[in-house]
């Protein structure tokens, strides 16, 4: 009999497997390479309830398509930076924020909203370091699509 369970298990872990390939090779093979921008200025609400479905809809296309088949950028200018704002003290959104920058998702900070609001990144943000502050957060984006990458707003 253990050695039926053992044959049987064997046999599910196996198709499980090659299921799992097969869905990563049709993903592939439907969306390819994706090079996209993701672009936030808007303010979460007190709740954050936007700032999470944001995150959620950027963690949704990385599964769809796969991390490895994906170069995601997210460009935070104005109101956006309540989303970092927000993470200081929101263990949701901190957990979020690390899930998707794990993944190589790379968050792009808009300088001129840092000094015209009087943001100090080091202080007033989650998880922001020098190399992540972009002189414009319009231009950036601007950039990024001459650059190839799909604008997306969530």
């Amino acid at each position: 009999m253990k050695r039926f369970y053992s044959l049987w298990l064997a046999i599910v872990l196996l198709a499980t497997a090659v299921f799992a390939q097969t869905a990563d090779a049709q993903a592939e093979e439907r969306y390819g390479k994706q090079k996209v921008v993701y672009h936030i200025n808007y303010d979460g609400g007190q709740d954050d309830k936007k700032y999470r479905g944001a995150m959620r809809n950027i963690q949704n296309h990385i599964n769809a398509v796969g991390a490895e088949n994906m170069d995601v950028k997210v460009v935070l200018h104005g109101n956006g930076l309540g989303l970092l704002s927000q993470a200081k003290t929101n263990e949701r959104l901190q957990g979020q924020i690390l899930e998707l920058k794990g993944q190589n998702v790379d968050v792009h900070v808009c300088n001129n909203t840092l000094k015209g609001r009087e943001i100090s990144y080091e202080n007033d943000l989650f998880d922001v370091f020098e190399e992540d502050i972009v002189p414009s957060g319009v231009a950036e984006l601007s950039h990024l699509q001459q650059m190839g990458y799909t604008y997306i707003k969530p």
